[in-house]
């Protein structure tokens, strides 16, 4: 690790710690040469699988790509960035628990649906709208109502399930 006041490549860790997740550990390094102390993070690396998109062409997952469409779906939304990334977490997670090496994009999407819809009835309206390209008003308020009626039950319209 380059020490980022004098750009030496020696250094001792002097301290440890987990997060309270336990998927990141934070370190305290001193460089040896000018004694500069600074902190470091380590997380691990998630191999995640490539999404096959409409067109057949393969793309790598791109956390930003679903924080950024969330996060619009969500302005002006009592939602926190935690939340946002919470949900991106649990989709990215979800995905690894496939094991596949490749996945259909739509399946993702359908994920993040899933998980919009849990967290805020407006986001999930507004971010469906733009996902699911509805051609006109009238498809637009067929789902509107069926997030209504949902919401009276536990669980969310059966076209995810």
């Amino acid at each position: 690790m380059r020490c980022p006041g004098c750009s030496g490549m020696e250094n001792k860790v002097i301290d440890s710690r987990l997060n309270k997740e336990g998927d990141v550990i934070r370190r305290r390094r001193e460089c040896l040469s000018c004694s500069d102390r600074f902190t470091t993070y380590e997380k691990l690396e998630r191999s995640l699988p490539l999404l096959i998109k409409k067109d057949g062409r393969r793309e790598e997952f791109d956390r930003e790509k679903i924080i950024s469409g969330v996060r619009k779906a969500c302005q002006k939304r009592p939602v926190s960035t935690k939340d946002i990334e919470d949900l991106v977490d649990r989709v990215e997670q979800y995905l690894q628990e496939l094991g596949e090496k490749e996945i259909h994009a739509v399946k993702v999407g359908e994920k993040v649906i899933q998980e919009i819809y849990n967290l805020d009835d407006v986001a999930y309206v507004r971010f469906a709208s733009v996902y699911r390209s509805f051609k006109d008003v009238n498809e637009f308020m067929v789902e509107l109502k069926e997030v209504l009626k949902s919401k009276d039950s536990p669980n969310p319209p059966d076209q995810w399930q």
